[in-house]
C-alpha cells in the first residue's frame, strides 16, 4: 500500500491496517522459520509497509500500541 493511500484512510482504518500488517508479518516470519517461505522479499516489503502505517499513525497522534 502506498503512503498516499495510507494517508487517505481514517484513523480506525489505519489501526486496522497496522493490525493486518502485524498478523501478516507474524505469518511470514513463521513460514521462514519452518522453511516454507519461498519469496523472502515479502518480509522486507511487509515490514516497510508496517513502518509506514505506524509512522502515519504517530504523526496523527494515534496510540497504536495499546489498541
Amino acid at each position: 500500500m502506498r503512503t498516499q493511500e495510507l494517508r487517505d484512510l481514517d484513523d480506525q482504518k489505519i489501526v486496522d491496517q497496522i493490525a493486518t500488517f502485524r498478523k501478516e508479518l507474524f505469518g511470514l516470519r513463521f513460514q521462514q522459520a519452518t522453511g516454507e517461505l519461498e519469496n523472502t522479499a515479502t518480509l522486507r516489503s511487509t515490514r516497510r509497509e508496517l513502518a509506514r502505517a505506524i509512522t502515519i499513525a504517530r504523526q496523527r497522534g494515534i496510540d497504536v500500541e495499546n489498541g
